[in-house]
């Protein structure tokens, strides 16, 4: 995105709220995966945000309609604070811990990112799901074009249409209550993990070891430790988540996509690697 497209955008959206032209009056987002979101939203769903980044699961996808076919948009994803408070987990449930950090004392939130399709036509976006699949979350400062969050703080994904031309202008604000989440540097609540495990297919490599694993112990009856367990404590740690925008965003918060990079550590899994 050029420094002229940067500033339009960043003007757009401090500016506020201007009314879509009549093409887009029937516009309408709807949340992809809805009832799995809804999963890890009754046990509170958490995110992993690690230095190097993470990506997201359940991962965000959008099905769009009432875009002008002919026009061009770019889809720009923000994460604002869903609430004031820091929290934290204590026998079992998630409480309030506190104030949440404020700008004096750290991000509350920190870039928009920006879809690797953006701009593109409006019958582009419309004609199949908008996947925010290679975002990445991150609790340090890097330069890398991932979004900054801080641990222990809820936040919820917001998708801004913006109809990009010889005039920028916001066309919606989109978030829904479903995909609210705490961001974590290890999975608090039991239950989340099992969820990730069983929903997300790259979490598969992670269940095959502990079961072949199992195989061997029963064979054997060796009093090492369990694989998973260990998988959970060394990986978890180091892998280990509102309709109107906070304050001013600068043109540096408008973050391109990342390069495909390694998200895992330790070399595990083999590949491509994912959250989960």
């Amino acid at each position: 995105m050029s420094v002229s497209r940067l500033d339009a955008v960043e003007s757009e959206l401090q500016a506020g709220r201007e009314k879509g032209d009549p093409t887009e009056r029937e516009l309408r987002v709807t949340l992809e995966d809805a009832e799995l979101w809804r999963k890890f939203q009754h046990i509170t769903n958490e995110m992993i945000v690690t230095k190097n980044g993470r990506r997201m699961f359940p991962v965000l996808k959008v099905s769009v309609s009432g875009l002008d076919p002919s026009s061009m948009y770019s889809f720009l994803l923000d994460f604002v604070p869903a609430d004031g408070c820091r929290w934290k987990f204590v026998n079992g449930e998630w409480v309030a811990a506190g104030r949440a950090e404020g700008r004096g004392e750290g991000r509350s939130h920190g870039g928009i990112y920006i879809h690797p399709d953006s701009p593109n036509f409006g019958a582009h976006w419309m004609k199949a799901a908008v996947t925010f699949n290679k975002v990445k979350l991150t609790n340090k400062v890097n330069g890398g074009g991932q979004i900054m969050l801080n641990s222990l703080h809820k936040y919820e994904p917001q998708l801004h249409i913006v109809c990009v031309g010889s005039r920028h202008r916001l066309v919606s604000n989109v978030s829904f209550k479903e995909t609210q989440f705490i961001a974590v540097t290890a999975y608090q609540n039991e239950e989340i993990t099992a969820l990730k495990i069983k929903y997300n297919p790259f979490a598969k490599a992670f269940l095959d070891a502990k079961e072949r694993y199992d195989v061997t112990t029963d064979l054997t009856h060796t009093q090492y430790p369990c694989l998973w367990t260990v998988g959970c404590s060394e990986l978890s740690p180091s892998h280990s988540p509102c309709t109107a925008l906070h304050g001013p965003i600068s043109s540096e918060s408008l973050m391109q996509p990342p390069n495909h990079g390694r998200v895992g550590g330790a070399g595990w899994p083999p590949g491509p690697t994912h959250s989960f």
